[in-house]
């Protein structure tokens, strides 16, 4: 059996995941990671595939069958997935909800010229929470849902924390109001806004000589990340971060309450995770092997967990699956 062949874009925690997943996979194999670093700075924690400079990705465009961007959706996202879908079948976690459309376009835009085919916004949400919503809402039309995440580490406020000028680490933890899930499990209403159900709290250290005060500002206005929540930033020394904010949990629920005449109907799915990058690595995998199957398939552009046929993810047969699992 041939297998599938994989490129990483970036190499963090996320990358450290999807190099998992992939070795774990018995129809993948990673051809290499491409960093923007330099490559000798950069050691796989599992593995021997080569570190290359990302420059070096376009020769490798007739040896990847699957390019899997593990960069983040503040600013490099919108950049890059663009520009690797002009090449390459792409993979990604774009999560800034709403950019997603205007994201959409402008990779489908490539990928449809280029002949390849991209599945973004793939994870746990957006991704698998995405689907339940979508599940949840067209099984039971009439109703709410509540969507919470937490508590736990987010990767993508995280990294756009850590880009502010002046900042050296930071750990954001999403965490959800207990009254809000209270509600939403009874049917309380139209579910509230995010902002209204979740707090943030913010560990930050910063560089030497950087101005506090700014730094929280640019935090607690932050569009699409932090304005509109209870923000609260914490700022300590670097060591304490990774002492005690080294660990990388996560998790939430999606809860849908209904009706189906007179009687009430409740659905909810939930995730408990030790770790968030390794669960959204292998998230990521599996969507590789959709990109790939679709491409071999003819069928381009760019996608959306939506669109995706569940028998797509899996490296079983659709005979065995149906055996097995139906």
């Amino acid at each position: 059996m041939n297998k599938i062949r994989v490129g990483i874009v970036g190499y963090g925690n996320v990358a450290a995941g999807v190099v998992k997943a992939i070795l774990a996979a018995s129809d993948m194999e990673l051809v290499a990671v491409f960093t923007r670093r330099d490559p000798s700075s950069v050691k796989l924690q599992e593995g021997s595939s080569p570190i290359l400079p990302i420059s070096a990705a376009e020769g490798k465009r007739d040896s990847i069958d699957a390019m899997i961007l593990c960069t983040g959706s503040a600013t490099d996202l919108p950049e890059q997935g663009p520009h690797f879908a002009k090449s390459f079948n792409i993979v990604d976690s774009y999560d800034t909800h709403s950019k997603i459309p205007g994201y959409l376009a402008a990779v489908e835009a490539q990928a449809v010229s280029a002949k390849k085919t991209a599945i973004i916004s793939t994870g746990w949400d957006p991704g698998l929470f995405s689907l339940m919503r979508l599940y949840f809402e067209s099984v039971l039309p009439a109703g709410a849902t509540g969507t919470f995440w937490g508590k736990g580490v987010s990767q993508g406020h995280s990294d756009a924390i850590r880009k502010i000028p002046g900042v050296a680490h930071a750990v954001q933890y999403t965490v959800p109001l207990d009254s809000a899930v209270e509600n939403a499990r009874k049917g309380a209403g139209e579910a509230p806004p995010p902002w209204e159900k979740h707090r943030r709290e913010c560990y930050v250290a910063i560089q030497p000589g950087a101005d506090k005060k700014e730094i929280e500002k640019t935090i607690k206005e932050m569009p699409d990340y932090f304005a509109g929540y209870d923000t609260t930033v914490t700022f300590a020394e670097l060591s304490e971060l990774f002492a005690n904010h080294g660990k990388m949990p996560h998790g939430g629920m999606v809860i849908r309450n209904g009706n189906t005449g007179i009687n009430e109907q409740s659905m909810e799915f939930s995730l408990k995770l030790d770790s968030n990058p390794e669960f959204t690595g292998s998230v990521m995998v599996a969507y590789a092997r959709a990109a790939y199957r679709l491409a071999a398939e003819g069928i381009y552009g760019a996608k959306t967990v939506f669109d995706i046929p569940p028998v797509y993810l899996s490296e079983a047969p659709r005979e065995t699956l149906i055996k097995e699992l139906l």
